[in-house]
C-alpha cells in the first residue's frame, strides 16, 4: 500500500491517538472500538513502512516518522474541513482560535479575558476547554489547539522533550496564596505564617502525572495530613469554607472566593512562585490568536496582581 492512498479516517484516528496518548482514551474520544483505532493505525504504519507509534506501558509516543505524519496529517484534516464548511455554505473558521487552559484559570482568568476580546474583537471566535498541562500539551503537539494556558511550578521546565521545543511566553509570577476559613484564627490577620500551616488537615487535588498532588503548601517538614481529595477549584473552597481544611491557590482566585474563605500569603521560608505560561507552536501566530494571547496577558497582569 503507497502511503498516498492512506484514508482520512486513519489520519484522524492516529491525531486522536496522538492527542489522547493511549488507544482506549482515542477509542473513547472517537466512539470507536479499542480494536478498530489498532486497526486504522496498523494500516497507516504498513502504508508508512515503518512504526509511527511508541507503545509504552503509560501509552504512546510518537517516533520521528510520527512527528512528520502529525504534522502533515493536522494540515490535510484542517484543509478538508474548511473546504466542507465552505460547500456547506458555512463561516469559515479564520476568526476561530481554540485556546487550553489548566484548572482554576475559567473561574477568573478565561472569562475576563473572553469579555475584554468580545467588545474589542467581536470577529473572532474562541472555543476553549480545560485539561491537565500533559493533556494541553499533547493537544498543542497534534494541532487541536491553538495556544494553551499552562500553571507552572519551580524549577518551571519546558512541558515536554519534542522537538521542535514548544514556543512559551511568560504571561506573568506570583506568589501561591492560602485559602483558610474566614473562622480560623489564622485568618484574622493580612497574612500566615509557614510554621503555622504544621498539624493543619488539608484539601488537596488527586496526583495526575506531572500534575502531583496539588493543594498542599510545599516544602512542608512533615507528612501532610489531607481530609479530603478533590479535581474541582469550587468545590475545594467550599470545603475550605465549611472549616473542612485548607488548600493552596494562584492569586487569581481572590475574586472567586465563595463567603466564608479568606485568602492570604504565605510569609517565611522560601516564597512558593507558580508561572503562568502561554504555549504554542513554534511558528508565528495568526491574527485573531495572536488578538487572544493579548487579552490573556492583559488579564493575566490583572487577575494576578499582587496585593
Amino acid at each position: 500500500m503507497d502511503f498516498s492512498d492512506v484514508s482520512l479516517t486513519a489520519l484522524r484516528v492516529f491525531r486522536e491517538v496522538a492527542e489522547q496518548g493511549t488507544f482506549t482514551a482515542a477509542a473513547g474520544a472517537l466512539g470507536y472500538t479499542q480494536s478498530a483505532v489498532s486497526r486504522q493505525i496498523a494500516s497507516l504504519e504498513r502504508a508508512a513502512g515503518t512504526a509511527l507509534l511508541e507503545r509504552r506501558r503509560e501509552g504512546v509516543r510518537l517516533t520521528a516518522a510520527g512527528h512528520v505524519v502529525l504534522r502533515r496529517a493536522t494540515t490535510v484534516i484542517e484543509e478538508i474541513d474548511t473546504t466542507a464548511r465552505e460547500l456547506a455554505g458555512l463561516p469559515a473558521q479564520a476568526g476561530t482560535v481554540r485556546v487550553g487552559w489548566f484548572p482554576s484559570a475559567g473561574a477568573v482568568l478565561v472569562t475576563e479575558a473572553l469579555t475584554a476580546l468580545r467588545r474589542a474583537h467581536p470577529a473572532v471566535t474562541v472555543i476553549t476547554r480545560e485539561g491537565s498541562t500533559p493533556a494541553l500539551v499533547r493537544a498543542l503537539r497534534a494541532g487541536s489547539l491553538d495556544l494553551a494556558l499552562l500553571a507552572c511550578a519551580p524549577p518551571f521546565r519546558p512541558p515536554d522533550t519534542e522537538s521542535p521545543p514548544l514556543t512559551l511566553l511568560t504571561l506573568t509570577e506570583r506568589s501561591l496564596r492560602l485559602a483558610l476559613p474566614a473562622t480560623d484564627p489564622l485568618a484574622r490577620g493580612d497574612f500566615v505564617d509557614v510554621a503555622d500551616l504544621r498539624g493543619r488537615r488539608w484539601i488537596a487535588g488527586p496526583a495526575s502525572g506531572e500534575d502531583g498532588l496539588m493543594g498542599v503548601w510545599p516544602g512542608l517538614d512533615e507528612r501532610p495530613e489531607i481530609a479530603h481529595t478533590a479535581r474541582d477549584w469550587l468545590a475545594k473552597l467550599h470545603l475550605v469554607a465549611a472549616g473542612c481544611g485548607l488548600t493552596t491557590v494562584p492569586a487569581s482566585l481572590a475574586r472567586a472566593a465563595p463567603p466564608g474563605v479568606r485568602i492570604l500569603p504565605v510569609r517565611g521560608g522560601p516564597q512558593e512562585r507558580r508561572r503562568l505560561v502561554l504555549a504554542h507552536l513554534p511558528h508565528p501566530l495568526s491574527e485573531p490568536a495572536a488578538r487572544v494571547a493579548e487579552a490573556l496577558r492583559t488579564a493575566a497582569v490583572e487577575a494576578y496582581a499582587e496585593p
